[in-house]
């Protein structure tokens, strides 16, 4: 039987962590493989060490059967307090990755639960992303909704 197992990251796997990062960006934004991404690249190391100090971000991997195959995130942020949420606490899931010989092994739905428990487990009830045509589907299965009258500046 495979297992999955999903082990929580920290600024000690900067290094693993960007070449997951960058592993992700390279494919979802179709960035070639030769293309100079060293700007990018700097900023998303920033980003995680300013956002560990911070505890800002709680980022984990994805072994299947031993071999790490996938790799998530969550950005706890704050907004003005509202009915729909009261605390204002709230977190954008983000980076949601599984190799493509891993997919369709539920693996990704295991990462983005292990990531609601622990936002869950940070006292925040409010989560929100975007998404891919091909991840539809596994948020619509986890009981993520469309958000109406959202919009975004370009």
């Amino acid at each position: 039987m495979s297992i999955t197992k999903i082990e929580q990251a920290s600024l000690s796997d900067l290094n693993e962590l960007m070449a997951w990062r960058m592993e992700v960006l390279h494919e979802v934004f179709n960035i070639p493989q030769d293309a100079d991404v060293s700007t990018l690249r700097n900023a998303n190391l920033e980003y995680y060490r300013r956002a560990f100090q911070e505890g800002s971000h709680i980022a984990c991997f994805a072994s299947h059967d031993g071999e790490k195959v996938g790799c998530g995130a969550i950005c706890l942020q704050e907004e003005m307090p509202s009915p729909d949420n009261p605390s204002g606490r709230c977190a954008y899931l983000m980076n949601i990755y599984v190799r493509s010989p891993f997919r369709r092994l539920h693996i990704g739905t295991t990462i983005v639960e292990w990531l609601i428990d622990k936002t869950r487990s940070n006292g925040i009830g409010k989560i929100y992303l975007e998404t891919s045509d091909a991840g539809r589907e596994m948020y619509r299965h986890l009981h993520f909704q469309k958000m109406k009258d959202l919009m975004m500046l370009k």
